[in-house]
């Protein structure tokens, strides 16, 4: 069984479902609104479990009802959580979510995802050294994240990073990081003006940048390619991303290919769409495979 640990954000979110998303000043009646367990961390955290990964989550939620309603639903989808910490006196991390025309909009309060700094991942490193990759996200402190990427350097345990919510990325986690997963938009932050193609020729088999329902593109060392997605009717596209990244990481531990990999990946994250929720649609081992 592949040993994936994640350190990364714990959140709540708060989800809103309008027909129209509102512009700046403007007011607009919503259809629904849900509580559901969110976080990009604790979703590639529960998507990983659920296809069979053995998943250590490495986190910090309130001491709230959020937080006891999140470390309840780590539980119930098989992730140990011995490393996620209630912080005294503080507010479990949220994401504030509008659904409208088929897309979403998010703003997210960290709150106690804060909390995850180096020392507090230092506790936990016999977890990372035993472990077969490592995700890793930007919803926690980014000294946090160049820490945990000079971890992995240090003990050869391969480290993949989703550089979201989209902000610059110290180089030296560019460097030390096995993989790199941007979307389209999160590519444009880290790398500025540069065209993609130059970019990804730069990063042979390390930079994959996902294109929503079109796919996954990287350079293979050879040339640019394309692993297409797989078209499904849409119902909530958030957390189609932590999905892939989970998945992505279950196949290449497991000793997949880098294609089979991303085709596994691509086939979860357009399953999960189908569903309400980050985690609502995250599919098992067997629905992935029984899809393929």
């Amino acid at each position: 069984m592949a040993k994936i640990t994640v350190v990364g954000s714990t959140a709540m979110d708060l989800v809103v479902t309008t027909s129209k998303r509102p512009g700046a000043g403007e007011t607009v009646l919503g259809e629904s609104f849900k509580t559901v367990p969110g976080g990009k961390g604790a979703n590639q955290a529960v998507a990983a479990a659920r296809l069979g990964a053995e998943v250590s989550m490495i986190g910090c939620v309130g001491d709230d009802h959020f937080g006891q309603l999140l470390l309840s639903n780590y539980k119930s989808n098989g992730v140990i959580t011995d490393n996620v910490e209630p912080v005294t006196g503080m507010e479990t991390g949220t994401a504030h979510i509008v659904l409208a025309e088929g897309d979403n909009s998010i703003v997210v309060v960290k709150a106690a995802n804060d909390r995850v700094t180096p020392a507090y991942v230092d506790r936990a490193v016999d977890v990372i050294k035993a472990s077969d990759i490592v995700l890793i996200q930007q919803e926690i402190p980014e000294e946090t994240v160049i820490h945990v990427s000079e971890l992995c350097a240090k003990y050869n345990v391969p480290l993949m990073l989703n550089p979201a919510p989209a902000r610059p990325v110290p180089q030296v986690v560019v460097e030390k990081a096995a993989y790199i997963t941007p979307n389209e938009h999160e590519a444009a932050i880290l790398f500025g003006d540069e065209q993609l193609g130059e970019v990804l020729r730069r990063y042979p088999n390390k930079l994959f940048v996902t294109e929503g329902k079109n796919g996954v593109r990287y350079f293979d060392g050879t040339q640019e390619v394309l692993v297409p997605g797989y078209k499904v009717e849409a119902v909530d596209t958030t957390g189609a991303g932590d999905t892939f990244n989970g998945a992505f990481a279950v196949a290449l531990a497991e000793g997949m290919s880098l294609q089979n990999s991303l085709k596994f990946a691509n086939r979860a994250a357009s399953l999960s769409v189908m569903k309400f929720g980050a985690q609502g649609g995250m599919p098992t081992r067997s629905e992935v495979e029984g899809s393929l």
